[in-house]
């Protein structure tokens, strides 16, 4: 579902931020040869997120979710100079792809490749984290937000991609649709969660920003 036309989409993106010219190589090179090119997090989200990581300036980040590692490089630009970003990708296969782009983006020994499953890493992670981005499983959101919630402080900011699932959120779910039904319990569970202070943003295909009290 596209929530705004085409027509408004690309005015709000010619009049944003350029898109930097690694992260468009980046694109052209997951379109190329990565499964499921659509899931890249691209050009206007991309600036939102850098721009959210800068104002933060986060000394620690964590990223449930790496794919190509678009998101994670423009989430490193916010990074305090002696931060780093820990990013988590479950695909063994993308590991050397990420490491490419993390290494010509200079921001690459600031960021911390884990391969794995989340919920086994992140309980290893000593750190206390200032921004998280959860982007990855959707019938496991609820579980990587409390796994991730444990390591953070007051003030820190947890964001959720893909909340409003191409608007499939308010129509009729059915069972068998197991992502879109945690997704709906999951944008539930963080408007009445005490524990945080929370707005949906309807940017691209749905962002959860909430503050942690």
């Amino acid at each position: 579902m596209h929530f705004l036309s085409n027509i408004l989409e690309d005015y709000i993106a010619d009049h944003s931020q350029a898109e930097p010219e690694l992260l468009t190589e980046l694109t052209r090179e997951t379109h190329l040869k990565v499964v499921q090119p659509r899931m890249i997090t691209g050009h206007y989200q991309g600036r939102v997120l850098s721009l959210l990581s800068k104002i933060i300036a986060p000394q620690h980040i964590l990223e449930i979710g790496t794919y190509t590692g678009y998101s994670a490089i423009c989430l490193a630009e916010g990074l305090q100079k002696t931060g780093e970003l820990h990013t988590i990708e479950i695909n063994e296969e993308l590991h050397s792809f990420q490491r490419k782009y993390f290494d010509k983006s200079g921001f690459g020994a600031q960021i911390v490749q884990h391969t794995g499953d989340a919920f086994d890493i992140i309980p290893r992670l000593h750190l206390c984290f200032d921004l998280v981005f959860i982007d990855a499983q959707k019938v496991n959101y609820d579980a990587y937000f409390e796994a991730a919630i444990q390591k953070t402080k007051s003030g820190s900011v947890i964001l959720s991609d893909n909340v409003l699932w191409s608007g499939k959120v308010v129509e009729p779910v059915p069972k068998s649709d197991k992502a879109t039904l945690a997704l709906k319990e999951y944008n539930k569970k963080l408007q009445n969660d005490p524990r945080v202070e929370t707005v949906l943003l309807p940017i691209r295909d749905g962002l959860t920003l909430s503050r942690v009290k």
